[in-house]
């Protein structure tokens, strides 16, 4: 219980004061003239104004409020590193327990990074506890930012000060040049993990494209640093071991000096995202080697497709392929189309029987190599084309090149293009016949797992309700994949690799009846988009492929492959931990699985032979960008609030209670402020002069007064 005192005047306090004054002037005057009662009339006066003044008693009743102290502890990646965990867990044990001796002080705790915030505090802060989200993300730890939101909800009058455990690479310290004291209403304390003086080698992207043409170079240039202490070190003779791995383990290796900078210079082989992953030995002593590696995401695109058409035997589906290239505006098409039928064998000269000359030696020697795609169009073998550049063709094939054959009655003849050099890179040799009636394309087994015939519309059933065709090349497959079949289960559509290039056989010319809407038509432009961007090597296309990403906190694992068994891949999570996963087939040739993403990283997918990556977060997160434990970051926000900074290696400090606007820290110790604050649960008044006083009093000294003024 306290008590103080108040005034409630009855009367303006001007009024008062007014009548105050006169009441003394006339007493002045008493005493001048040499009455004899001016004194009592003072004390009359003076106890008339003290009752206008109203004084009272007031009686509070306090209840004092406990003080709040908030333990922030850094749960970020970099805290992994070395000892750091442990240490984190064994000073936040011993700093609860010294708190937890104040009668007068309650905990919360705070626990930022991998994923959440957790919010644990005593039982009597339980009910105005919180949780909440936002820690350790892109943008490196955000120690301050969780502590700021957690210490708006605790009264400014019973926040005690704040504890931080961190290894000090805290990525949201407040402007050294502004006073702390506004953010976080009290002394700021750093307890350090790890050591001065830590030794940590890092591998730095100076420059990387994030888009390139496909077949083009693309260089990255990087940096080895060596951190010494506080130093980095510029320049050693020190020599580097650098790899370079991008698609399927292609590697790259080289030797640079430690603090040069050093390129590599590399070709981007497909369309799409390629992610390249930079690795360098580790350093003798250092901390980890988690930063000895950086990802660079490169976007594959294609300058232009470069597509020649060449049409030989006029047909009904002539304009087919012309149509489907011409509507992709990412391609470039030559088309030449040969009209002059052998029968008319009448020695005029080629160049007085075209629109415009053919150019035979730039296109098929000097021009080859520019083209991704060869589409002969029922080709008939007329000796326009020499034997010699039709092997260029073959060349340009197994060195990476693309074959499309559509193929008419003529590759039965003797005129076909197997009786050339083209023979010998073709899946089918023809057998001579031609099979003419109706019927409707089917998909093999392997067809339904082929990306290139896989769920195309109308697919679903074993006996698609496609258009009918008419004709068909019968051909016998030696290799390659059937992909569909026709008329009496012969080979229709078959593709194959080549060396380095691939080559696809359509053993009929009818396909233009689906264009037409023939019998509700069929999946024709569909198809020809697919077989043509697989013969160009379009990575969403091939058969053989693993496939990961990360949506909403999973990793999504696809395998395709033209073998319907279960597989099981290994993951390997962005700690090092190897899982593995098994994936469930399905009937489109897709293996798929799904696992929850741990947490931020580089998730590495591996099946034996193929490698996918998968990031969650940036690529090269901010967190790992220097290991090194550090105060130099923290330590001016630290002394802005009246805290200090403490390695925990050196030993903890003893924790004290301090007044308001005392020291909060020093040597060995630190001070969480006792506010000492309160609830008035109570209140009572009572006047020091009650009325009947009042009247006795001024009445007493009046007549007190008068009896001596008339003796």
């Amino acid at each position: 219980m306290t008590s103080t005192l108040s005034f409630a005047p009855l009367v303006p306090w001007q009024l008062i004061a007014g009548l105050a004054v006169l009441g003394l002037c006339l007493a002045g005057v008493a005493l001048l003239r040499g009455g004899r009662g001016w004194a009592l009339r003072v004390f009359a006066l003076a106890v008339l104004a003290a009752a206008l003044a109203n004084p009272q008693a007031v009686r509070e009743e306090r209840q004092p409020q406990r003080d709040i102290a908030v333990i922030a502890v850094d749960r970020s990646a970099s805290q992994d590193v070395g000892g750091r965990r442990q240490q984190t867990d064994a000073a936040l044990a011993k700093v609860r327990e010294r708190l937890s001796g104040f009668d007068d002080l309650d905990i919360r705790v705070i626990e930022v990074g991998k994923g959440s915030e957790m919010v644990s505090g005593s039982a009597a802060e339980k009910e105005s506890g919180g949780t909440g989200k936002a820690t350790d993300k892109e943008g490196g730890t955000r120690l301050f930012d969780a502590l700021v939101r957690e210490t708006a909800e605790i009264p400014r009058r019973r926040f005690a000060g704040a504890v931080l455990i961190t290894d000090g690479q805290v990525h949201d310290v407040p402007d050294a040049g502004k006073k702390a004291g506004p953010v976080i209403p009290g002394p700021v304390h750093v307890l350090l993990t790890g050591k001065p003086g830590e030794t940590d080698r890092r591998l730095v992207i100076e420059q990387a494209p994030g888009y390139g043409i496909v077949g083009k170079p693309v260089s990255i240039r990087y940096r080895i640093e060596d951190r010494l202490g506080k130093k980095a070190v510029s320049f050693t003779d020190r020599l580097a071991e650098v790899r370079l791995r991008y698609d399927d383990n292609q590697e790259i290796v080289q030797r640079v000096p430690v603090g040069l900078n050093g390129t590599f210079k590399f070709k981007l082989d497909h369309a799409g995202p390629t992610v390249v992953e930079i690795s360098v030995g580790a350093a003798p002593g250092e901390l980890s080697t988690v930063n000895n590696r950086a990802l660079v995401k490169i976007n594959g695109v294609r300058d232009r497709l470069r597509v020649l058409l060449v049409s030989g035997q006029p047909h009904a589906g002539e304009r087919t392929w012309r149509n489907l290239m011409k509507s992709d505006p990412s391609v470039d098409l030559v088309h030449f189309t040969i009209l002059r039928p052998p029968e008319k064998d009448d020695f005029t000269p080629l160049r007085e029987l075209a629109l415009i000359a053919f150019p035979i030696q730039e296109l098929f020697e000097i021009k080859l190599p520019d083209f991704d795609l060869i589409v002969f169009d029922r080709y008939v073998v007329r000796d326009v084309l020499p034997p010699s550049y039709l092997k260029n063709i073959a060349d340009f094939v197994h060195g990476g090149g693309a074959l499309l054959l559509a193929l008419g009655p003529e590759f039965a003849s003797d005129r076909s293009l197997y009786q050339t050099p083209l023979g010998k890179i073709m899946p089918a040799p023809p057998t001579g016949r031609v099979l003419e009636g109706g019927f409707r394309p089917r998909l093999t087994e392997t067809g339904r797992r082929h990306p290139v015939t896989a769920g195309l519309p109308g697919s679903e059933t074993k006996s698609p309700s496609w258009g009918r065709w008419f004709r068909q090349i019968e051909a016998a497959a030696k290799s390659g994949q059937v992909l569909m079949r026709g008329k009496s289960e012969r080979p229709l559509l078959l593709l194959e690799r080549k060396g380095k290039g691939r080559v696809a056989e359509l053993l009929s010319d009818h396909i233009w009846l689906w264009a037409r809407d023939f019998e509700g038509g069929g999946p024709q432009a569909e198809l020809l988009r697919r077989l043509s961007h697989w013969l160009m090597k379009e990575p969403d296309l091939e058969e053989e492929s693993l496939k990961a990403k990360i949506l909403g906190g999973r990793l999504i694992v696809e395998r395709r492959s033209l073998k319907p068994e279960a597989m099981k891949v290994t993951v390997t999570l962005p700690g090092g931990e190897n899982r593995t996963l098994e994936l469930k087939d399905s009937n489109d040739g897709v293996g798929r699985a799904v696992m929850s993403a741990a947490g931020p990283g580089l998730y590495r997918v591996s099946d034996g032979t193929q490698t996918a990556l998968a990031t969650m977060g940036a690529l090269n997160p901010l967190e790992f960008r220097d290991l090194r434990a550090t105060d130099e970051k923290l330590r001016p926000t630290a002394k802005a609030s009246g805290g200090g900074v403490y390695w925990i290696a050196q030993g903890l400090p003893d924790f004290r209670r301090t007044r308001p606007e005392r020291d909060s820290s020093g040597v060995g110790w630190a001070g969480l402020t006792a506010n000492r604050s309160f609830v008035i649960s109570g209140l009572a008044q009572v006047p020091l002069l009650p009325g009947l006083l009042v009247m006795i009093l001024v009445l007493g000294g009046l007549m007190t007064a008068w009896h001596r003024e008339g003796r």
